[in-house]
Formats: structure tokens, sequence, C-alpha cells
């Protein structure tokens, strides 16, 4: 099917947006989101790793961030999901398996909420912020508010000190004994400024405030949750222990002491897991 909206490395979607891509390899295909405020090479770890051991790889920069447009609006959950749905049809991936990282996790439930799984076989939520992370009655174990409201100002007052900043918590270098990679802190630096402030700044609302309570439920494929005991961004109480309790069909891995960014700093545990749950 010809798509007029699609080249070798991008997908225009009906607003107008252009969505940059990744799409290496060739085998069953495994699609990333990536987390806040990065892009696509965000999981370039676990892409030259299931490239290079027979499936097709295809990652995204989500509007607004890396190499993405930069539109004004249409910095929602819904839009981001929208998107997604866009390339993976102008694509025409079938039996695909959803990675997500963070805010992609919530990108990759809210995508199978609004589109179902018609073209999905599994899903793997990594650290992932579903089911919601502010504070509320439904979810006494969230965050408190004036976190994300100390994000927002701290993105409008000196974004780019900010984001050096988070790489600490983000890696668990903070914590005693850590060994810390400035490369890896510069490399999240260089994304996070590939991000249009105002992207980054409406997507905060985004990862924190949305409920993806009924957009789990709706998730009918073999599901994996990952998450670090030691997440300082997105604590696992609140997050994948809740989470996976509302997917019929899920399994939850908890990798001990680690950090936000496993996927990093714990690249070869989670490959391998990753591997293993593609075969299975």
């Amino acid at each position: 099917m010809a798509n007029n909206n699609l080249t070798v490395d991008s997908v225009t979607t009906e607003d107008g947006t252009r969505i940059h891509f990744k799409d290496w390899g060739s085998g069953p295909a495994v699609v990333f989101s990536h987390g806040w405020p990065l892009q696509g090479d965000a999981w370039e770890d676990q892409m030259i790793f299931l490239a290079s051991n027979g499936y097709r790889v295809i990652a995204h920069d989500r509007r607004g961030h890396g190499l993405s447009s930069q539109p004004w609006g249409g910095n929602d959950m819904d839009t981001y999901a929208d998107d997604l749905a866009t390339l993976l049809n102008a694509l025409d991936i079938k039996d695909a398996t959803l990675v997500g990282h963070s805010t992609g996790g919530g990108e990759v439930a809210r995508y199978i909420g609004r589109h179902g799984t018609q073209r999905v076989a599994k899903a793997v939520l990594v650290g992932a912020v579903p089911p919601q992370m502010v504070v509320s009655a439904s979810n006494p174990n969230g965050l408190p508010m004036s976190v994300f409201d100390g994000i927002r100002s701290a993105v409008l007052a000196d974004r780019s000190q900010f984001f050096k900043d988070l790489t600490l918590p983000f890696y668990g270098y903070n914590r005693e004994g850590a060994k810390i990679s400035e490369g890896v802190r510069d490399t999240f630096w260089a994304q996070g400024m590939q991000c249009g402030i105002k992207n980054a700044y409406d997507c905060i609302k985004q990862f924190s405030e949305v409920d993806f309570t009924e957009d789990l439920k709706k998730i009918d494929v073999p599901t994996l949750f990952v998450h670090g005991s030691d997440d300082q961004i997105v604590p696992i109480d609140a997050a994948a222990k809740a989470a996976v309790k509302l997917v019929p069909n899920a399994t939850l891995k908890i990798y001990e002491g680690a950090p936000h960014g496993l996927p990093t700093t714990h690249k070869d545990k989670l490959n391998a897991d990753l591997l293993e749950f593609l075969k299975s």
C-alpha cells in the first residue's frame, strides 16, 4: 500500500507533524517508545542487539522530541498514541512487540487502549509510568503534584542544567559506590536538549497526571513488566506493582537495586530478558 507521507525515516501525521524513526534489521517486529525527554536513540543498546539476533527493530522520536517536528499543539498522550498508530499503519506492521520505557510505557498502554491489539503480539513496559504517577484518591502511593510542578519550574528556569542534574537519580549515579559514566550523562543531556521546550513542558503533565488504568485492562496480549527496585524517578510501588495487577496476562520482573535508566545501566540483563520473552 503506497503512502505518500512515508519516507525511509519519517512519516507525516494528519496534522502535518513529521515523526522521525529508525527501522533496522529483518524478522519479527519490535517497536520501541522512549522516555522523556529523550528520543528513539535511547533504545540503541536494545536495538543493535535485537537487530543482530534476527529481529526488525523500529524506534520513533515522539513528536517534539529528537528529530521529529516540534509542533505547538498535540503534545498529549492520545496524540502520542495516534502518532504511533500512524507509524505502524504506514509501515503495515503486524504481530509487533511494543516496548515502552517510562513515558513510552504510557504511550504503549494508551495505544492499545485506543487502537487495540490488531497489530500487536506482545507488550513490554520498562520502568513505565502506568497506571498513574501523581497521587490521587485512587492512587494513594503516587507522588505529590509539587514534584511535577518542580519539574515544570526547572524546565522553564534552566532546562539544560536540570537535564544534567536529572541524570544522577535517573541512572542511580547518586548512590554510594555507583560507577558514573560521564558519557551517558552527556548523551542524556544532548538528547534532552533536542526536545522542544514547549513539547518537553507539555509532556510533564502527560506522564504525571494521565490515568492509564482502563488502558491497562484492555491489554489482551502477553505482557512483561520490568522495573528497578531502586527507581527514583518512577517508584515501583505505584507503577509496575500496581499495573501488573490490571493486565490479565502479565509478568513482573524486578531488577534489584536497578535505577530508572536500566535500559542503559542493565542493558545486558534487559537484552537477555527481551530476547527470552520474544522467543516464548
